[in-house]
């Protein structure tokens, strides 16, 4: 039986499970295992590749992979943000644009 983040064991299906080498650090390793597959999983789904244009919205914990992913595929990127404080943070990230977005709310 399992109790959620406090299982000590847990029973899966094999196809669903990787082993993470002992030498790998656990927390280093964790955001390729969320944030890594579900920003890999549609730039794979759409052949992203060198020269190909991506625009990430965002340069949270989702962005900032998207962003070191789609830079290593090849891709141009281009990051969208309404925070002008993470205009350096993408310029600094991996030479790109940024643009800044104004509120789209109103």
């Amino acid at each position: 039986m399992t109790h959620g983040g406090y299982s000590e064991s847990v029973v899966v299906d094999e196809a669903f499970v990787l082993r993470v080498p002992k030498n790998l650090n656990l927390a280093a390793t964790a955001p390729l295992l969320c944030a890594g597959i579900t920003t890999y999983s549609p730039l794979r789904h759409y052949k992203v590749s060198k020269g190909e244009k991506v625009g990430i919205i965002g340069l949270g914990g989702l962005g900032h992979m998207g962003v070191k992913l789609a830079k290593a595929m090849g891709a141009h990127v281009v990051v969208f943000t309404h925070s002008p404080g993470k205009v350096k943070d993408a310029l600094r990230l991996a030479r790109m644009r940024s643009s800044i977005l104004q509120n789209l709310a109103r």
